[in-house]
């Protein structure tokens, strides 16, 4: 098993984005308000657990986000910055938890919370190829 001993809980990662045309709801499918997308925020709201741990992963392993429970509770027009911060709140295993919020420098636009487990690299990439072997 992956040492993880430095992983420290309550410690915090963050990723910003600047809402632009291409971050917005009708331009990756999900929906016509011209508002900042759901699945940006859930993209955003990963990149801040990766940030908050990936630098303290031993040698030779990642992390890959399992579940999340996310609200998009306000919503964020072009121009803004959106930031999300995810705090690790528990170790257990390889199973990795966080609690995630987002902000638009106005409102929390969202909240809910992260899993990611551990992962050996090397061993993911060869089930990925053996599993792309078996592609007709």
């Amino acid at each position: 098993m992956a040492d993880l001993s430095k992983l420290t809980i309550g410690s915090k990662g963050t990723s910003s984005a600047l809402v632009v045309e291409q971050r917005l709801a009708p331009a990756v499918g999900s929906g016509i308000a011209p508002v900042f997308a759901s699945p940006m925020l859930i993209a955003l709201m990963e990149a801040a657990a990766v940030d908050c741990i990936e630098a303290h992963l031993p040698e030779g392993h990642q992390s890959l986000g399992v579940h999340l429970d996310v609200t998009h509770a306000s919503p964020t027009p072009l121009g803004f910055t959106v930031t999300a911060t995810a705090t690790l709140k528990a170790v257990e295993g390889r199973k990795l938890s966080f609690d995630v919020v987002a902000s638009d420098g106005i409102d929390q636009i969202g909240s809910g919370s992260h899993t990611r487990v551990v992962v050996d690299t090397a061993r993911f990439m060869a089930r990925l190829t053996a599993k792309s072997l078996q592609q007709t």
